[in-house]
C-alpha cells in the first residue's frame, strides 16, 4: 500500500475514532446518571426485558433525563437480571437479581434520591469505600479478560462504544503492515484454535495465503452447539465488532476479499446483533470496498445454520455453506487449500478471530506472557451445571480445575459434594475429584481424558450418575450423527443400547469390556471429529467411575438414586404427618393416597419417579425416601 494511503486511512480513521469517543464521553461524563441493563440472551431469560421497560417507564414518569443503554454479557449470569447505575459522586454499582419492583425503586431511591439501595448490589465496578467492588471478589484474582473485556460494558449495537474503547486500531494498524508480519505476529503468539483442535493459527493462516487459487474465503465457526456451552453466542450478541474485525485482518492478511459469519438460527438475538454491526461497519467503510480508502476490499455476509452440531466440523460447516447436506468430507484437502467452492478457505473460532485485535494491538509477546509453554492466553468457559455462581469465565491458561470451579464458581450448590466436571462438551471428557488440580490447558486434558473442546464445562454433584451422564452425552452425538460412516452411524448405537440396558439394571459385566472396545473401534474408524470424539464420555466415566458401572450391573443399584428404573420413593410411616396432605396435592399422577389413619401410601404402579413428593415433603417431617434397588423397602420401628 502507497504511504499515501496509508495516510489517508489513518486520517479518515482518525476523524471516525474522534466521533465516536465525543459520543462515549457524552454518554459516560455528561453529569447525567446512566443506567445499562444485561440484555443478552441469559439476561433476557431472566426477565431483563421486563426490567428495560420498567426503568423507561419511570424514567419517563418522573421527567429523568437519563439514558438507559441495553449492554450484552458481563459473565455473572447467576445473577441476571443485572443492572449497572453510573450516577455522579457515585461509583459505577452493579445489582443482582433485579426485578420490576427492585428496578423501579432503583430509580425512585438512587437517581431520584440518594439511597444506593446497598440490599440489591452485587458489586461496584470501581474500587471505593461505599459498597464491595467486583474486583474484591475471589473469582477476580483468577480472572483475565481479554476478549470478554467489553462484554457488559458498551451497548453491542453502538459502533460508537466499541471504536471508544479501542475497536478498529488493530485495523488500521493492520493495513500498514505487510500481510505476512501479520501472519508471523499471530504465529509468535502461539494462538491455538478455540474451537476444540487447538491447531496453531498462525500456521492455519500460512498455509491458506500460500495455497493457489482465487478467490479465498475468511469463514468464522460460530455453529456452537454442545449442551452447556454459550461462549460464543455470548461474544456475538455482546461484542460482535470484535470478531467482525478478527474476520478483516485476518482476509488482509491471508488475501481473501469475501468472508462468512456461520451462526445456528437458534440463536436469534446474535443473528440480530451481528447483522446490525456488519451494516454499521459497511456505513462506516470499515467493511467493503476499498476500506477506509485503502486499496483493500473485504465484505462479510451472515448465514445462518440450521442447527445440525456435525455442521461445527469445517467440512460440514462448508458442505452447509455450499447449500448440501451439512456432511464432513475425508481430510487431506484440507479447506485451507480446498474449501468453500474449492478454493482456499480460513476456518476459525468465533474465540479465535476475536483474539486478534489484541494481539495485533498489543504484540506477539504480550499475548504468548499469558498461559502455559504450549497452550498461550486465556480460555474461556461457560460454567454451568450443580455450581453456584453459573456464568462465563475468562482464567490464563494453566488455571487449575479447582481454582475455575471452587474460586471463580463459588463451588457447589446446596453444600453437594463434587463428583465430576464434564470438559469440552459432549465430546469430552469426565474427569474426577482426583484431577481439580489439573492446569486447563489443551495437552493436559487430552492426557486426562478429557478435551478443551470449545469450553464449555459441567459441573456435577454426587446426586449425578455417571452412567447416566455418559448415556445422555452418547444420545446427544449419536443423534447429531450424520450417518455417513458405519462406525459412527452404527457404532454409536450400539454403545447407547448397552447404556441403557444398564442404566434399567439390566447389563451384563461383560458389557463393561464391550462399550470399551466399540469406543476404540469407533475413534479410530470414524470420518470426523464428532465420530472420532463421541465416545470420549464413556471412556472417561468408565476410566474415572468403573465402580459405577459395576453397581449398576452386579446389585441392580444406582448409586446416586439418578436412574428411574433402579429406584423408588416410599413414605416411611413413623414420619408421616397425618394432617399434612403436601406429597398427595404434588403427584401428578394421583399414586399418592392416605389410608384410615391418614398415613401416605405410594402406588408403585402409577408412581413415575419423577420426585415431587421428595421435594414437597416439608424438611421438618422428611418422610419420604428414594431408594435403590427399589426392592429394599424401608421398614416399620
Amino acid at each position: 500500500m502507497k504511504t499515501t494511503g496509508l495516510q489517508s486511512v489513518v486520517s479518515t480513521f482518525r476523524e471516525i475514532k474522534s466521533r465516536a469517543e465525543s459520543q462515549w464521553q457524552e454518554l459516560c461524563n455528561s453529569g447525567k446518571p446512566v443506567v445499562m441493563v444485561g440484555a443478552a440472551t441469559c439476561g433476557r431469560a431472566a426477565g431483563a426485558l421486563g426490567v428495560i421497560r420498567a426503568i423507561k417507564d419511570e424514567v419517563k414518569k418522573h421527567k429523568l433525563d437519563c439514558p438507559v443503554v441495553e449492554v450484552g454479557c458481563m459473565g455473572h449470569c447467576y445473577a441476571e437480571p443485572i443492572v449497572i447505575i453510573s450516577k455522579p459522586g457515585y461509583p459505577p454499582i452493579c445489582y443482582g437479581h433485579v426485578n420490576k419492583v427492585i428496578a423501579e425503586r432503583l430509580i425512585r431511591e438512587f437517581i431520584l434520591g440518594d439511597d444506593p439501595c446497598l440490599e440489591f448490589v452485587l458489586g461496584a465496578l470501581e474500587a471505593n469505600e461505599l459498597v464491595p467492588s467486583l474486583s474484591d471478589f475471589p473469582r477476580a484474582r483468577f480472572e483475565k479478560k481479554i476478549i470478554l473485556k467489553n462484554c457488559g460494558h458498551i451497548d453491542p449495537e453502538q459502533i460508537e462504544h466499541y471504536l471508544a474503547n479501542g475497536g478498529y486500531t488493530a485495523l488500521v494498524k493492520a493495513l500498514q503492515m505487510p500481510p505476512e508480519v501479520i501472519i508471523n505476529e499471530v504465529g509468535r503468539s502461539g494462538l491455538r484454535g478455540r474451537g476444540g483442535a487447538g491447531f496453531p493459527t498462525g500456521q492455519k493462516w500460512e498455509i491458506c495465503r500460500n495455497a493457489p487459487g482465487r478467490p479465498k474465503y475468511v469463514i468464522c465457526n460460530g455453529d456452537e452447539g454442545d449442551p452447556g456451552a454459550f461462549m460464543d453466542r455470548a461474544i456475538l450478541e455482546s461484542d460482535p465488532h470484535s470478531v467482525i474485525e478478527g474476520m478483516i485482518i485476518a482476509g488482509y492478511a491471508i488475501g481473501a476479499r469475501y468472508g462468512y459469519i456461520y451462526v445456528r438460527a437458534e440463536y436469534p438475538l446474535a443473528v440480530h446483533r451481528v447483522r446490525i454491526a456488519l451494516r454499521q461497519a459497511r456505513k462506516l467503510n470499515l467493511l467493503g470496498k476499498n476500506i477506509l480508502g485503502s486499496d483493500f476490499s473485504f465484505d462479510i455476509r451472515l448465514f445462518q445454520g440450521s442447527g445440525a452440531f456435525v455442521c461445527g466440523e469445517e467440512t460440514a460447516l462448508i458442505a452447509s455453506l455450499e447449500g448440501e447436506p451439512g456432511i464432513p468430507h475425508h481430510r487431506p484437502p484440507y479447506p485451507a487449500t480446498d474449501g468453500l467452492y474449492g478454493k482456499p478457505t480460513l476456518i476459525n473460532n468465533v474465540k479465535t478471530l476475536a483474539y486478534i485485535r489484541h494481539i495485533i494491538d498489543n504484540g506477539a509477546e504480550w499475548f504468548a506472557s499469558t498461559g502455559t509453554e504450549e497452550s498461550k492466553g486465556t480460555a474461556v468457559f461457560a460454567l454451568a451445571g450443580k455450581i453456584v455462581n453459573t456464568g462465563l469465565v475468562e482464567v490464563p491458561m494453566g488455571t487449575t480445575l479447582r481454582q475455575v470451579i471452587f474460586d471463580v464458581g463459588s463451588g457447589m450448590q446446596n453444600g453437594k459434594r463434587f463428583k465430576a466436571v464434564q470438559i469440552g462438551g459432549p465430546s469430552g471428557g469426565c474427569l474426577p475429584e482426583s484431577a481439580l488440580d489439573l492446569p486447563i490447558d489443551f495437552d493436559s486434558l487430552t492426557d486426562a481424558g478429557a478435551m478443551m473442546g470449545s469450553g464449555g464445562m459441567i459441573v456435577l454433584d454426587e446426586d449425578d450418575c455417571m452412567v447416566e451422564i455418559a448415556r445422555y452425552f452418547l444420545e446427544f452425538t449419536q443423534r447429531e450423527s450424520c450417518g455417513q460412516c458405519t462406525f459412527c452411524r452404527l457404532g454409536t448405537k450400539q454403545m447407547l443400547e448397552v447404556l441403557d440396558e444398564i442404566t434399567k439394571g439390566q447389563g451384563r459385566i461383560e458389557d463393561i469390556d464391550m462399550l470399551s472396545r466399540l469406543a476404540e473401534d469407533i475413534k479410530a474408524g470414524s470420518l470426523c471429529g464428532l465420530g472420532k470424539t463421541a465416545p470420549n464420555p464413556v471412556l472417561s466415566t468408565l476410566r474415572h467411575f468403573r465402580d459405577e458401572y459395576e453397581a449398576h450391573i452386579k446389585e441392580g443399584r444406582c448409586p446416586a438414586l439418578m436412574c428411574r428404573d433402579l429406584i423408588a420413593y416410599y413414605i416411611i410411616p413413623e414420619k408421616c404427618e397425618r394432617s399434612c396432605d403436601a406429597c398427595v396435592g404434588s403427584c401428578t399422577t394421583e399414586a399418592i393416597s392416605a389410608n384410615k389413619k391418614r398415613i401416605k401410601v405410594i402406588d408403585q404402579e402409577k408412581c413415575v419417579k419423577c420426585g415431587t413428593c421428595l421435594s414437597a415433603c416439608p424438611p421438618q417431617y422428611n418422610a419420604v425416601v428414594r431408594l435403590s434397588p427399589p426392592s429394599e423397602v424401608p421398614a416399620s420401628k
